[in-house]
C-alpha cells in the first residue's frame, strides 16, 4: 500500500466518513475523475481492498468496459464511483435516473493529465452538474493556468498543500545516459535493442513519445525472440489491460509504452527504466524513471540522449543529488545490431501490412453488423441515438482549435512547420528520420510549456502561493507603513485630537499670514 498512498490518502478518510454517516437513500456519494482508464481500474481496486469490510459499494465507469452492466451498477446508486470524464458524461445523458446532484465529495486526480488530454469542456460540464454543496479535493502534479482555472470553477476558498517540487527523483535510483554521436540518430533502436538482448533481460519498462515508434519496437523485440508487450493509446482497452496484466505477472520481460504508462500507475518489481528519447520537460523525465524505484527499493533509468536534447540531460544532472553515470556501448556491438535490424526490416513491414489489412477488415465486418441490425430492427433506438452535451461539430472544433493552437506555438518557424508536414506525410521513414520525429515532437511540447509559461498570469480573487517568501514579507513590510497623510488621518489619540481641535498652530498662522490674535479672544474683547 505504500507505492499507492496517494490513492489511500484521500480513500481512506473519504471511506471512513461514509461509515460514520449512513446513507438514507440510494444515491451516489462520492465521485472520483481520473484521465486514464488504467488509472481509474487501479484506483477502483485500491478502493474495493481498503473496503471489503464495509458495507460500502464501489463502481468502476471507464471506456473500453460493457456499458450495459455499468447502467446497471449505476442505477443502484454506489456510494463511490471511480470514472473517466467521457463515460461519465455519457452515463450522465444516457442512463435514467443517474444524476450527481447528491455527491458530497468530488475528487480530481491528476487534474494536469486531465486538462492535457483535452478534457477541460468535459470537466466543466461534470462540475456544473454535481451538487453545489460539496467538498472537492484536487490533485495535481503542476499548478499550471489550466489548472488554477479549473480550480477557480470547481473549488471555493481552497487551501492549498504543496509537498515537494516534483522534481526529485526517487532516492535508490541510478541514472545512466548513453550518447547519440550527431548524424547518428539512427542508431538508436540498435542501442536499445543490444541492451535488452545483452543487459537489462527483464522487468523493464521502454518510453517513446509516439505510439507509431512503440508499435515499431514492439514489433522489432518480438522478432528478436524477446518477451514483449506495448501499452498505448492506440490498443483497445481490453489489449491494454491485458498486457498490462502480463508484465504485472512477469508473463512478458518488456513493456513498451508512451506516457499513458508514465504517471499514477502503481506496476511493481520494475527494475529497470529506459528512455527512446528524452521527454519534453523535466517533470516527464521524473514521471517515467519514477516507474521504478519505488518504495524504498533500488532501480536504474537509462536514457538516449542525442545532440538535441543536451539541454534536458544537463537540468537532469543540475537537479540530481546523487552521481549521474554515462554508459557507453562498443562500436562493433552496435554495428552488429544495426546489421540485424536492417535485415528484418521486410519482416516489420509485412507485419504492419498484415495488421492494416486485419483491422481494415474488422473495421468493416463492424459496419455490417451494424447494418444488418437496423435492417431486423434488432438494434434499440437508445444504442442508435447516444445524447452528448456538445454536438459532434462543436466537439470536433473544440479539439481541432486547441490542437491547431498547440500546432502553430510550437512550429513558429516556417522551415520547421513545413519540415514536419513533409515528414508526416511519408510513409517509410529511415531509422534516422523516425528518431527525429520523435526528438520534434517532445521539442515541441517542450516549447508549448515554455510559451504557456511566458504569458501573462491572469488577476486572480484566490493569491498565489507560488509568491517567494522574501519578496511576499517585503511586500507585507510595505502594506504595514502608512504616508504621513494615512497617519493623522486614522491616528485617534488624545495629542491628536487636542491639535485638531486647537485649530492652526502658531508656525501655521505665520506662514499663511492670518492675524495672530486668536478669534475667541477678539470676541471676548468686543464683549468687553
Amino acid at each position: 500500500m505504500i507505492s499507492r498512498g496517494k490513492t489511500a490518502a484521500f480513500m481512506l478518510p473519504v471511506l471512513e466518513r461514509l461509515v460514520y454517516k449512513p446513507r438514507t437513500s440510494q444515491v451516489t456519494r462520492v465521485l472520483v475523475l481520473v484521465p486514464t482508464r488504467e488509472l481509474g481500474i487501479q484506483v477502483h481496486s485500491v478502493a474495493r481492498q481498503l473496503a471489503q469490510f464495509t458495507s460500502i459499494t464501489t463502481c468502476l465507469a471507464v471506456g473500453g468496459l460493457d456499458l450495459k452492466s455499468q447502467e446497471v451498477a449505476l442505477r443502484a446508486g454506489p456510494d463511490v464511483l471511480i470514472a473517466t470524464p467521457g463515460r461519465l458524461i455519457d452515463h450522465l445523458h444516457n442512463t435514467p435516473s443517474f444524476e450527481l446532484s447528491h455527491i458530497e465529495i468530488l475528487i480530481l486526480d491528476e487534474a494536469d493529465r486531465m486538462l492535457d488530454e483535452y478534457f477541460e469542456e468535459q470537466m466543466k460540464e461534470i462540475i456544473r452538474l454535481c451538487s453545489y454543496n460539496r467538498q472537492t479535493m484536487l490533485f495535481s502534479a503542476t499548478m499550471s493556468e489550466e489548472v488554477k482555472d479549473l480550480a477557480a470553477v470547481s473549488l471555493k476558498q481552497p487551501i492549498r498543500i504543496f509537498v515537494n517540487s516534483n522534481t526529485d527523483v526517487a532516492p535508490f535510483l541510478r541514472q545512466e545516459f548513453v550518447r547519440i554521436r550527431p548524424h547518428r540518430e539512427g542508431d538508436r533502436e540498435a542501442v536499445v535493442a543490444a541492451l535488452l538482448t545483452r543487459t537489462f533481460q527483464d522487468h523493464v519498462m521502454l518510453f517513446t513519445q509516439t505510439r507509431k515508434q512503440a508499435h515499431r519496437l514492439h514489433i522489432l523485440l518480438g522478432l528478436l525472440g524477446l518477451k514483449v508487450g506495448e501499452l498505448h493509446g492506440e490498443l483497445s482497452q481490453n489489449q491494454r489491460l491485458e498486457n498490462l496484466r502480463r508484465f504485472k505477472d512477469e508473463q512478458i520481460d518488456i513493456l513498451v509504452a508512451t506516457d499513458v504508462a508514465a504517471r499514477g500507475l502503481d506496476i511493481d518489481g520494475v527494475k529497470t527504466v529506459i528512455n527512446f528519447t528524452m521527454p519534453s520537460t523535466i517533470k516527464h523525465y521524473v514521471h517515467r524513471v519514477g516507474r521504478t524505484a519505488r518504495a524504498g527499493r533500488s532501480g536504474r533509468s537509462v536514457s538516449l540522449v542525442g545532440e538535441s536534447e543536451r539541454k534536458m540531460l544537463k537540468e537532469v544532472v543540475k537537479s540530481a543529488k546523487n552521481s549521474v553515470k554515462a554508459r557507453v556501448l562498443p562500436t562493433e556491438v552496435i554495428l552488429k545490431f544495426r546489421d540485424l535490424i536492417t535485415k528484418l526490416e521486410k519482416d516489420i513491414e509485412a507485419v504492419i501490412k498484415m495488421e492494416r489489412e486485419e483491422r481494415e477488415m474488422a473495421a468493416s465486418e463492424a459496419k455490417l453488423s451494424v447494418a444488418q441490425k437496423r435492417l431486423e430492427g434488432s438494434a434499440s433506438s437508445s444504442d442508435s441515438q447516444r445524447v452528448w452535451f456538445q454536438t459532434q461539430q462543436e466537439r470536433k472544433q473544440s479539439r481541432m482549435s486547441k490542437a491547431l493552437q498547440e500546432f502553430d506555438l510550437a512550429l513558429r518557424g516556417k522551415k520547421k512547420r513545413e519540415k514536419f508536414l513533409k515528414d508526416g506525410r511519408k510513409k517509410d521513414l529511415t531509422s534516422e528520420e523516425r528518431a527525429q520525429f520523435e526528438i520534434l515532437k517532445a521539442q515541441m511540447f517542450a516549447e508549448r510549456t515554455a510559451k504557456r509559461e511566458r504569458r501573462v498570469k491572469r488577476a486572480r480573487a484566490m493569491p498565489e502561493d507560488d509568491m517567494p517568501l522574501k519578496a511576499a514579507n517585503r511586500k507585507a513590510g510595505s502594506r504595514g507603513r502608512k504616508s504621513v497623510f494615512d497617519e493623522e488621518l486614522t491616528n485617534t489619540s488624545r495629542k491628536s485630537l487636542k491639535h485638531y481641535r486647537a485649530g492652526p498652530s502658531f508656525q501655521d498662522r505665520k506662514r499663511l499670514g492670518l492675524d495672530r490674535k486668536r478669534s475667541g479672544s477678539s470676541r471676548f474683547k468686543k464683549k468687553k
